[in-house]
């Protein structure tokens, strides 16, 4: 990161935190605005584990790594600068707009704030899980479901939205499994939508993942059966990567889907904007359901919006000069008038 002269912290119109597909479609849109903008990453993108992105168009199943150097390519196309860094603050200086500091001590200056930094999944804990994240261990069905069509899928229940996943996966194979695990009684209803629907539902926990091959091939029930799975379905508990919004007084949130919580976001409205002035979020930080081109396509309204915030308060600023001037300018005439100049 380029220094400003004197050694002074660098200031740029926007700083936005993370690099991901809402972060680099934000500092694209405003570095074609002709805006200074920094871009901080920290180099985890959620989805790194994943092959390919999909319900892209035009890029379907690109390697999100890809995605992502194609991305920074195009905003330092345009004079945009992209740094590798994980921001541990963001203050307010009394000199106005934001502080941001990066952990290896540097800092630099902004007017305006866009944070993309995304959000953590928390997994269940079974043995073996984790490391299957994104390869077989899935989540969203329209991310992954082409993928595993027509294979043997568990749904692993671990919250009241469990059979609506069930019904949801599916739509892609006739062999879905519902595992029990930790989910709360399904009640009649919920019962009688799975058989309907040809879902075999199985009592007791997942206690481990079966793999050959590094290919997942079932899992371990408590009484030690294992059953045939070539993928499983999970739903993590969504929670905003925040930290860094804390020091501005913006705390996460919980977000419900249908009642329920899944997790917790930034609450900002639809272009972004958050409860304090200069500071807004895009991606899943603010919505945790969001697939990659909705997160690109909030980065861009978020940009559009900050673009246009900026624009009003320079003009602002150039209304009360011209107002300062033609005052001192009047001034000038009436004081010649007085001493007959």
């Amino acid at each position: 990161m380029t220094a400003a002269p004197g050694g002074e912290e660098k200031r740029y119109d926007v700083v936005v935190v993370g690099g991901g597909a809402a972060g680099l479609s934000g500092a694209l849109t405003l570095a074609r605005a002709r805006r200074s903008v920094l871009v901080i990453d920290a180099g985890r993108p959620r989805n790194a584990p994943a092959a390919g992105v999909h319900s892209y168009l035009t890029r379907e199943g690109t390697p999100p790594a890809e995605l992502l150097a194609a991305g920074r390519a195009e905003v330092t196309g345009y004079g945009g600068e992209i740094v590798t860094g994980h921001v541990t603050a963001a203050e307010r200086p009394e000199s106005g707009g934001f502080r941001v500091v990066l952990d290896d001590g540097s800092a630099v200056l902004a007017d305006r704030l866009l944070v993309t930094t995304g959000l953590v999944d928390e997994l269940p804990r079974i043995p073996g899980l984790a490391e299957r994240w994104g390869r077989e261990v899935l989540h969203c069905p329209y991310c992954h479901g082409w993928e595993v069509r027509d294979q043997a899928i568990g749904i692993l229940a671990t919250g009241p939205l469990a059979v609506h996943q069930a019904l949801m996966w599916r739509q892609w194979s006739k062999d879905v499994t519902f595992f029990l695990h930790t989910a709360p009684e399904l009640g009649r209803d919920g019962y009688e939508q799975l058989a309907a629907r040809d879902i075999a539902v199985l009592d007791g926990h997942v206690t481990a993942l079966e793999v050959t091959d590094d290919r997942l091939t079932g899992v371990r029930l408590a009484d030690d059966r294992v059953i045939p799975c070539r993928a499983l379905a999970v739903t993590p508990r969504f929670v905003a990567r925040a930290d860094v919004l804390t020091g501005l007084g913006l705390e996460a949130t919980e977000q419900e889907v249908n009642g329920h919580v899944i997790g917790s976001h930034i609450a900002a409205d639809a272009t972004g904007a958050t409860a304090v002035p200069g500071v807004w979020v895009a991606g899943n930080v603010a919505a945790l359901t969001e697939q990659v081109i909705g997160a690109a396509g909030a980065g861009v309204r978020a940009a559009a919006a900050i673009n246009a915030d900026l624009i009003a308060e320079e003009t602002r600023r150039a209304v009360a000069a011209r107002r300062a001037s033609l005052s001192a300018e009047t001034e000038r005439e009436a004081d010649g008038h007085r001493h007959g100049r």
